[in-house]
């Protein structure tokens, strides 16, 4: 176990209390007491209230991280994982339980977190800078640094408000990762964001990590917890479930953490299941259900190389909808994303109940291996977003195969088209030889 000296955060017991169907209000609020006063004067207090149960979000947890370390957080939506972070950055207060952290936090648990809308870019980082307890001349050292990441230059000096989501998300992080925290706390900057910023996130948090400073990073992207992270943390119901090597907890989390209990189908009406999901989402028509057949419209989880999968879509509508665009995107349960089935804009009226949608894939092209399916819905805006929907695994190739040129399963995750130029000397043209 570390020393006090070589502890950036340490946990001990920590839990948090919430009950179900009431909103947490704080302590001693005008709202409560105006609420209370109301109650009293309206005899609503006397009447009999209705038993409401309590759930542990946070069920006494106890923890150290080093200095330096990165330690990831993994876990399905609703196991915990933002909670924790918002108690160790003060934003909850704990039921039971404390935390101990020396140094600075930086924290992005949303989008934006400690923006003021009606500031501009510019007034934001010196606001955020001065919340993580900055001098003037500290900020304006590494203004250009988070302004240059960020890639907000052109719109520096209009009102966040005004931002989009991604380049909301941009400064939010350029400004937490760049104002030299002791501790960075992020959660899910992943999940949004263009391919090139994501990477630009990871080398961020790589180069923090090298520079001694300690990061709590939470996430899906499996390939970025097993990459960054020196060890990770799988929270379940609000508990710690395993705690090790980011292989072998990723390894653990992944083979136990989300298996369909009926191969090639998973319903996905349980609420739990949108937890932690963006406040973006509508919600207004949802995933029910996802189905997986063979080439004999068989329900399956096991496929082989080069024959049909289908995928049949269970979705339900509240609403009337003119258009419908679905993304699946198949990943490796490292989380390594293969391949994105789009279906572009599917222009066909929608009325409120029950939906099916499809798609055939006639030649599966993946080889041995074990996948999950991710799943994104929207109209004219995002409705809905769930990871790790289904898994299945591919057997490889139909029957034994003894010539290793034909043993496809072993020659990477899909087939890339290519061609071999002919044979030549060094130098040559292809005819000398």
């Amino acid at each position: 176990m570390p020393t006090s000296s070589e502890r950036a955060i340490e946990v001990r017991g920590l839990a948090k209390r919430y009950r179900l169907g009431e909103r947490e209000a704080l302590h001693g609020s005008l709202r409560e007491a105006l609420h209370r006063g109301a109650a009293r004067t309206l005899h609503l207090a006397r009447r009999p209230r209705p038993r409401r149960d309590w759930i542990w979000a946070i069920d006494h947890i106890t923890l150290d991280v080093e200095r330096g370390e990165v330690l990831g957080i993994i876990g399905r939506n609703g196991a915990g994982k933002t909670t924790l972070l918002k108690l160790l950055t003060e934003i909850t207060q704990p039921t039971e339980g404390e935390a101990r952290i020396w140094g600075r936090v930086g924290s992005l648990l949303e989008v934006g977190t400690g923006f003021h809308g009606d500031l501009t870019g510019r007034e934001n980082i010196f606001l955020n800078g001065a919340i993580l307890g900055m001098r003037r001349r500290e900020i304006e050292r590494k203004f250009e640094e988070i302004v240059d990441f960020s890639g907000v230059e052109r719109f520096i000096d209009t009102p966040v408000k005004r931002y989009s989501s991604g380049m909301y998300l941009r400064l939010a992080f350029a400004v937490a990762a760049h104002l030299e925290p002791a501790i960075l706390v992020v959660d899910e900057v992943l999940a949004v964001g263009d391919a090139e910023f994501q990477r630009k996130c990871l080398g961020k948090m790589g180069d923090v990590s090298r520079e001694g400073r300690t990061v709590l990073l939470v996430s899906h992207n499996m390939a970025a917890i097993t990459s960054l992270a020196t060890r990770s943390m799988w929270l379940d119901d609000g508990r710690i479930r395993r705690l090790g090597p980011p292989s072998e907890v990723v390894s653990s989390y992944l083979s136990e953490g989300r298996t369909s209990l009926e191969p090639g189908f998973a319903d996905l009406t349980d609420p739990r299941l949108r937890q932690g999901v963006p406040k973006q989402i509508q919600r207004e028509i949802l995933f029910e259900s996802i189905k997986l057949l063979d080439g004999r419209d068989r329900t399956s989880g096991v496929f082989f190389e080069r024959e049909p999968m289908r995928i049949v879509l269970g979705l339900h509508s509240r609403i009337d909808a003119s258009r419908l665009e679905v993304l699946c995107r198949v990943l490796s349960l490292e989380g390594t994303l293969v391949f994105t089935l789009a279906s572009g804009l599917l222009k066909k009226p929608i009325e409120p109940g029950p939906v099916e949608l499809a798609v055939v894939i006639p030649n599966l092209p993946l080889r041995r291996g074990n996948y999950s399916i991710d799943l994104y819905l929207m109209t004219h805006l995002a409705q809905d977003f769930l990871t790790g929907a289904i898994e299945f695994e591919v057997a490889g190739t139909r029957g034994l195969v003894d010539d290793p040129r034909q043993a496809r399963d072993v020659l990477g995750l899909v087939d890339v088209e290519h061609e071999w130029e002919p044979v030549r000397r060094p130098g040559g043209s292809p005819t000398q030889v």
